[in-house]
């Protein structure tokens, strides 16, 4: 389902998107987005998930053998397929990650979203955080390009590069007075002196701490 920054990132590449689609984790519970309405015409579309829900056309265990998936989907293959905020519940992301694969057509893109850094939430379990090197191993046929994919916090509208400082939030103010970003820098300074006192002592010592943080990519499949 995707929460309103992944609603905003997938708005944002719909138009190199095609169908067919398959929605991964598409069930709704009560507090997530939309993102069937993006695509209005519904025929095309296909939500999947793990137990039956407002917003699920088939249960599908997507860590089960790939020839099980494929004859109850009745060898139907998808120009995109989405998956927010599913590969950190999956006990088996690699076989996972291999079958969202084969279900992609040629030249098939997938749009994906993970956690960097996030609180624990468990649905029913959370077992893994991502970084893109890790996406790039789980995903070794498709080919992603760092400049469609961004990274996000929980902020509405707030977007970042993919890059060394994915998710930190330096309390060094050098980089900043050199940056030219002032208010950070101050910020930064403050947060520091915090961490020299009372209940903001655990700040003391740490450079910096991470802010929640999804990474989202786009990944195609070209063969």
């Amino acid at each position: 389902m995707g929460d309103a920054n992944q609603i905003r990132f997938v708005e944002a590449h719909a138009d190199m998107l095609l169908g067919p689609y398959l929605e991964v984790g598409s069930r709704n519970y009560g507090n997530t987005q939309d993102l069937r309405s993006l695509f209005s015409d519904g025929t095309n579309y296909m939500g999947v998930d793990l137990s039956k829900g407002d917003g699920v056309d088939m249960v599908l265990d997507l860590t089960d053998d790939f020839q099980n998936i494929d004859k109850k989907i009745g060898g139907k293959r998808f120009g995109t397929i989405f998956c927010l905020s599913v590969m950190e519940h999956c006990s088996q992301p690699f076989v996972m990650a291999d079958n969202l694969t084969r279900l992609l057509q040629e030249n098939g893109k997938l749009v994906l979203s993970v956690p960097f850094a996030w609180r624990y939430h468990g649905y029913p379990s959370d077992y893994w955080r991502f970084t893109q090197e890790g996406v790039l191993k789980l995903f070794p046929e498709l080919t992603f390009d760092p400049e469609q994919g961004a990274t996000e916090t929980p902020s509405s509208g707030q977007f970042g590069n993919i890059d060394k400082n994915i998710g930190l939030i330096s309390f060094g103010t050098k980089e900043h007075w050199e940056k030219g970003r002032y208010l950070r820098g101050i910020t930064a300074k403050m947060f520091k002196l915090l961490g020299k006192v009372g209940i903001f002592r655990w700040l003391s010592g740490n450079g910096y701490v991470l802010a929640p943080t999804m990474i989202n990519l786009i990944g195609i499949r070209k063969n």
